[in-house]
């Protein structure tokens, strides 16, 4: 009587990886079941999580071999790798990384939310502030 609707089989990380190939990425593996993918100078680490959908848990532009996540100053965005390593970071960069994000999604079958497909989001905020300062 009620109407439901089918689930949909999650692809393995094979196909996954495969889709990912076939739209111009590069994918290593790596230890934990994760796997590295990069194209136009950016990469990202994958998880796999068996049933559910992969995890992106870290994309950004290649400084060094590292990936260098995304840091808003306040004033200016920066590229910080591992090794606290700041790089101002381009316009130019930001688009790419934008277009990577978005490909990378639509070739892993992940959604794409509005707010974050309007633009590059940043993995650190952090703004000057005064330190020792009370109240509000």
């Amino acid at each position: 009587m009620f109407f439901r609707r089918t689930k949909l089989p999650q692809p393995t990380l094979e196909e996954r990886l495969e889709a990912l190939r076939q739209a111009g990425f590069s994918a290593d593996r790596q230890a934990g079941g994760r796997v590295r993918v990069s194209k136009m100078n950016c990469a990202a680490t994958i998880t796999d999580r068996p049933g559910q959908p992969p995890r992106i848990e870290r994309a950004g532009w290649i400084i060094g071999g590292d990936i260098a996540v995304l840091v808003d100053a306040g004033f200016q965005k920066f590229w910080r790798t591992g090794d606290r390593l700041e790089t101002p970071a381009l316009a130019s960069q930001l688009q790419t990384l934008h277009a990577f994000e978005e490909d990378l999604k639509q070739a892993l079958g992940l959604e794409s939310l509005y707010n974050t497909a309007l633009g590059t989001t940043n993995d650190l905020h952090l703004y000057d502030r005064l330190e020792g300062r009370d109240g509000p």
